[in-house]
């Protein structure tokens, strides 16, 4: 039986959609896939005053994971842990966290550095959430489902394919849902990595180091755990001194 003591989780305004899903919680909690996530949108905040990109990709998750911490706990068991599965991007080898300014309060808002630091921010969390739980059954891993354009995830760009240079210019090629689902699904419920955690998937199996020639891999910036460690801090003080919202 684990004895560990329950996870602290962060202080949200009671009227906050995700403290209210945690508080009606009930029982144990065997999968989670953090799967939220908006993509190169135009400079937006939340109430709290944070980046739109930074909170819903990141903040958001770190907030519903924390507080179900201990219901996925519960429903580990020796021969089956619980899962976490959060789902980032290829988009996070453009650029790590901006330490200086997450929230774009002083420096002129860049979509697409808002998005790739949103998402080495859920391979971070992924790493610093793996060393804290191993110990409480619960396996997170992170995760690049691949390029899916059918979702609404890039109705902010003009022409996605475009974008990033169609199909197969930098060895990259478009999925449908049922392929971008695959790898979520693999690290939700699959014994092949029972036990596996901290790591970065993609294309159904661990991702090797990211190689410049092409957009495949994880960053070495994106595992490193002392920033791991860093961004838990900076994430748990965020919410914990936001103002309550105005009505």
């Amino acid at each position: 039986m684990r004895t560990r003591p329950p996870e602290p989780s962060p202080s949200l305004p009671s009227t906050s959609p995700t403290a209210a899903f945690v508080a009606a919680w009930r029982g144990p909690l065997h999968i989670l896939v953090d799967n939220a996530g908006v993509m190169a949108i135009p400079e937006r905040r939340t109430a709290e005053g944070w980046e739109m990109q930074f909170a819903t990709n990141h903040l958001g998750h770190f907030a519903l994971t924390l507080g179900l911490h201990d219901a996925l706990a519960v429903g580990s068991a020796p021969e089956r842990h619980s899962r976490v599965v959060v789902v980032s991007s290829v988009g996070h080898v453009n650029g790590g966290i901006r330490w200086h300014d997450v929230n774009f309060e002083h420096d002129p808002y860049d979509a697409w550095q808002a998005y790739s630091q949103s998402k080495t921010a859920n391979v971070l969390f992924a790493v610093e959430a793996a060393r804290r739980w191993a110990s409480d059954g619960i396996d997170v891993n992170a995760l690049n489902p691949g390029r899916i354009w059918s979702t609404g995830l890039s109705r902010h760009m003009s022409d996605p394919p475009a974008a990033f240079g169609a199909a197969s210019s930098d060895g990259v090629s478009e999925k449908d849902i049922p392929q971008g689902a695959a790898t979520s699904v693999l690290l939700a419920a699959s014994p092949l990595v029972e036990g596996v955690i901290g790591r970065y998937f993609e294309d159904a199996q661990e991702a090797g180091p990211h190689a410049e020639a092409l957009r495949r891999g994880v960053a070495d910036y994106a595992r490193d755990p002392a920033d791991a460690a860093r961004l838990w801090e900076l994430s748990q003080t965020l919410l914990d001194t936001a103002p309550l919202p105005r009505g």
